[in-house]
């Protein structure tokens, strides 16, 4: 067990088993309390500032109370929601949800055409659910999260950093990236012009970010979410589902299961998908070791993507 996250079990009441299930943001536990199972978080130093972690805590609090599909927040001992512990990390612990993730990364989905369309109009429905239980909140004042908005994504300094500046770009990449930019960019422009669709969204609907619950599916891991386009919800889940054979039918299940309770600009999918395999490939320069495949893989992703978005729009969304 790690010394770090056994001092941070302390606060709320020790664990008697932890073990470690994920670290990327935080270093993430499957812990056993004396009140059941929960997730342990370590919150990476410098990610988030300790207003904006308690405002993530609060938020996911509330939608659970109201009934939204999202793990609940869980006091320590003394009533805070979040601890210090010695390294200087902060720790907090969330309801556990029972249920096999929706998938990983890279992993090519299983069952038939109609069984993965099924699922992913499911997980459109989530997120329109999700976006309805935020919006019927009243906020407090001191709530603070990152901005996944016009220069979140596309400025000077995104949240994610600079992807166009990746040291693995080749010339013709960052080329290719830098139109991408100012293409989401005059798009994201355009879009809220109009008046599109903005307010806190979840900004990391992945796979492993969606568990399927014997009730149905629940997000989880809202340590990247702020405010930003709706759309961009649905466009992170269907970033990592580009070389699946069945996209076309995914996009058009997942953006039906979301258009069916909340309306949506649905030309506005493959930029907001492009946006965030854009932003991905940002997240990867600092994080990872420069040799890391994953760079070479978001890169391409990108640049293939950018390329057919710029030319008119993508195959699996005409």
């Amino acid at each position: 067990m790690s010394a770090e996250a056994i001092e941070a079990a302390a606060h709320w009441g020790g664990a008697s088993h932890l073990r470690l299930i994920n670290d990327r943001e935080n270093a993430v536990y499957e812990a056993q309390f004396p009140f059941g199972r929960a997730a342990l978080r370590l919150h990476r130093v410098g990610y988030q500032t300790e207003a904006a972690i308690r405002s993530e805590l609060w938020w996911c609090a509330a939608m659970a109370e109201a009934g939204a599909p999202v793990p609940r927040a869980l006091a320590a001992q003394d009533g805070d929601m979040l601890k210090a512990v010695s390294s200087g990390r902060m720790a907090s612990v969330i309801a556990w949800v029972d249920g096999p993730e929706f998938g990983k990364a890279t992993v090519p989905l299983t069952g038939s055409r109609t069984e993965q369309a099924d699922r992913f109009r499911a997980v459109g429905d989530l997120v329109a659910r999700f976006h309805d239980a935020t919006d019927a909140l009243t906020l407090p004042d001191w709530f603070e999260r990152p901005r996944w908005d016009i220069d979140g994504l596309t400025g000077p300094d995104p949240f994610w950093g600079r992807f166009w500046e990746h040291p693995a770009l080749e010339p013709v990449e960052r080329d290719v990236l830098l139109a991408a930019r100012a293409h989401v960019r005059s798009a994201l422009g355009h879009h809220q012009a109009r008046g599109g669709d903005f307010g806190l969204v979840h900004a990391d609907v992945l796979r492993e970010n969606v568990l399927m619950a014997p009730d149905g599916p629940e997000l989880i891991d809202f340590d990247d979410a702020g405010w930003g386009f709706r759309v961009y919800d649905l466009g992170t889940m269907l970033s990592q589902t580009l070389s699946e054979p069945h996209l076309p039918d995914l996009a058009a299940a997942l953006v039906d299961g979301y258009a069916a309770r909340r309306p949506l600009d649905r030309d506005l999918i493959p930029v907001a998908t492009l946006a965030r395999c854009c932003a991905s490939v940002g997240w990867a320069a600092p994080r990872l070791p420069p040799d890391h495949p994953v760079h070479r893989r978001h890169i391409a992703r990108a640049v293939t993507l950018a390329r057919s978005v710029i030319d008119g729009g993508p195959d699996w969304w005409r």
